[in-house]
């Protein structure tokens, strides 16, 4: 079979092929749902590779694919062809792929082009779960001192801004979004507003809350230039960019003499790994952090048991 026909009165039958089924597809998602052109163009290729290992097979028609070559494409991603140059895929691109041959199956079925959705029971591959990168307490420290080296309005901001992330966990995007009025200095605590627009009210520590008060008190009101409610504010006086803290945490790394990448969400790892090892429990993490499940906040938890690995390793005499 080499497509489908569409009939119409009175007129030839016209072999629909798969690259036309699959055109049809991405005018879908561009005129009816408003995709992004980014989205159709990485849908686009994605399709096309599954087209091209499609004819491989001697395919030309969504009717004659089977549950069987889906699942196949899958393996073929993730094994590559050494023999052609084609590099394996990976997870996360794979399975970027296979969600866009499962939504354009479902859309053949919903337009009536097939009678069975055969992508539907096959799953992308589970991602490799990665590590949290967490930095030692102490080198937590060295930044935070590096960062407060001078007593200049920038330098206030800039100590303040990297003791409250590591203080609360905070993201940097709600670190930046805060106003003066979210800090509640008689409660020592902060309202973030978190993904969705979801708020928490997280506690501050001592030293965040000194250096919060010492920029407050002697940095801000140099900073700025004009009426804002913005609490972390630019050489400008305007509110501070996220791109700008991002450089705040890598100037002061490079003045503490770490040799290591780090960024903003390494202050929020390190303050959620410390909390756990310090024997927090992780619902309470979770709630700091805003995560709106336990298990993600449970990765965290890998981080302290191979700490805990290494201590038992060195310090347990019937460990070897």
């Amino acid at each position: 079979m080499a497509g489908r026909t569409d009939r119409t009165p009175g007129s030839t039958p016209e072999v629909v092929t798969l690259a036309a089924d699959i055109s049809r597809y991405l005018d879908h998602l561009t005129v009816e749902r408003g995709a992004a052109a980014n989205t159709v163009s990485s849908y686009r290729r994605d399709l096309d590779r599954y087209r091209r290992y499609l004819d491989a097979r001697g395919i030309t028609a969504l009717s004659e694919v089977t549950e069987e070559d889906v699942r196949e494409f899958l393996v073929e991603l993730r094994r590559g062809d050494p023999e052609a140059g084609v590099a394996p895929l990976a997870d996360s691109s794979t399975a970027r792929t296979l969600v866009a041959t499962r939504r354009f199956h479902k859309f053949a079925v919903d337009e009536g082009i097939v009678a069975t959705d055969v992508a539907h029971e096959v799953r992308p591959p589970r991602a490799a779960r990665r590590l949290p990168k967490s930095l030692p307490v102490d080198e937590v420290l060295a930044i935070l001192d590096a960062a407060g080296a001078d007593d200049h309005p920038r330098g206030l901001r800039d100590r303040a801004l990297l003791e409250f992330l590591y203080s609360c966990g905070a993201r940097i995007s709600e670190a930046t979004s805060l106003d003066v009025d979210d800090l509640d200095r008689d409660v020592r605590a902060v309202r973030l507003r978190g993904k969705g627009g979801k708020e928490r009210l997280v506690p501050l520590g001592g030293p965040a809350i000194d250096a919060l008060d010492a920029y407050l008190v002697r940095g801000r009101p140099a900073l700025v230039a004009r009426s804002t409610p913005a609490l972390f504010l630019n050489a400008r006086g305007g509110r501070l960019s996220r791109q700008s803290a991002w450089q705040v945490l890598v100037t002061a790394a490079e003045r503490a003499g770490l040799d290591k990448a780090v960024s903003p969400h390494t202050l929020r790892h390190s303050f959620a790994t410390h909390l756990l090892d310090g024997g927090a429990d992780v619902r309470v993490v979770q709630e700091l952090l805003g995560h709106a499940s336990v298990t993600t906040t449970q990765v965290y938890t890998l981080v302290t048991v191979n700490t805990m690995r290494e201590v038992y390793a060195v310090a347990h005499p019937r460990a070897r």
